[in-house]
């Protein structure tokens, strides 16, 4: 009796699911053991307040806070997305970063990315819309925990730090990120 492809993997896989799930369990504990560690620093509860330049989608600069940034957005939960422009993996959160800006208020941080005209520079170059603190000495995203680009952090309603990453971290993350914080 001759058995199709479809048919033989059908049956493998019946046979073998309790092996998959475990190796699925594995990759997930990794993956949490992973995050866990490299936001080890991220401390928790109160937001840092923090003052910097913020360079705005038109290109006009002026002086803020992250404070009264998100008093901007009352009542909502904001993201930070740390990056930097020398980074690879950073470009290719961009598109992500963007089009979660449309929907959710995102403050990007260009964390030892140059000055203010060099990152402003940058964001039209690259056509990113962006809301970004100048960072340049690093100092924004040490007060954050942050030791790696890029990073993603939320800060809720309360201003208390929450679903913070490192590394790539998807679109749907992000927003993941900050609908449970807008949730709980």
């Amino acid at each position: 009796m001759s058995f199709s492809i479809g048919s033989r993997l059908r049956n493998h896989w019946r046979a073998q699911w309790k092996n998959h799930l475990g190796t699925l369990a594995l990759v997930v504990l990794v993956f949490v053991g992973v995050q866990a560690w490299q936001t080890r620093g991220v401390p928790s509860g109160p937001a840092p307040d923090f003052a910097f330049i913020l360079i705005l989608p038109d290109g006009s600069q002026r002086n803020s806070t992250l404070g009264a940034w998100r008093a901007e957005h009352p009542g909502r939960p904001v993201a930070l997305h740390v990056w930097a422009e020398w980074c690879p993996i950073c470009r290719a959160e961009e598109h992500s970063v963007t089009r979660v800006s449309r929907d959710w208020p995102v403050l990007t941080v260009a964390m030892q990315s140059g000055g203010a005209d060099a990152v402003a520079r940058v964001l039209a170059k690259r056509q990113l819309p962006w809301a970004t603190a100048l960072d340049t000495r690093g100092e924004i995203a040490r007060a954050l925990g942050f030791k790696a680009v890029p990073a993603f952090v939320v800060v809720d309603d309360r201003g208390q730090l929450r679903g913070a990453s490192v590394g790539y971290t998807t679109e749907i993350g992000m927003r993941l990120r900050l609908w449970w914080a807008r949730l709980f």
